[in-house]
């Protein structure tokens, strides 16, 4: 038994999240190019977030930021990375790739700006 989904399974999960930024781009040089602009536009939201968080802290906390974020930086670059090997030698590998990249760091900022808000208030 054979089923199709309304996309492609190699698009990954973040593809299916109703706040996608591509949601509505089908082909996939396109998608590829939208999630690659919208990783870049997430990255710097995420580092506009993390410096105004950062200016707001002193000591251990700014320390303990720091930290936090690199390992983090670590960790959404592995698991973004494993993904996209997942469909080596496919055409969608690098459509996954900037999904996954947009989706995590499109969801630290929010993790951030909930975590931090005693400090941006």
């Amino acid at each position: 038994m054979c089923f199709r989904t309304a996309r492609p399974a190699r698009y990954g999960q973040q593809m299916n999240e109703k706040d996608s930024p591509c949601a509505n781009v089908v082909v996939t040089a396109e998608l590829t190019k939208c999630l690659s602009d919208a990783r870049d536009r997430a990255d710097t939201k995420l580092n506009s977030v993390y410096k105004e968080i950062r200016s707001r802290l002193e000591g251990a906390e700014a320390e303990s930021l720091t930290k936090t974020q690199r390992l983090w930086i670590q960790y959404r670059d592995a698991n973004c990375s494993a993904e996209r090997d997942l469909y080596e030698g496919g055409t969608g590998k690098y459509t996954v790739y900037f999904a996954c990249l947009e989706s995590l760091t499109r969801g630290r900022t929010r993790e951030s700006q909930v975590t931090y808000a005693v400090r941006l208030k």
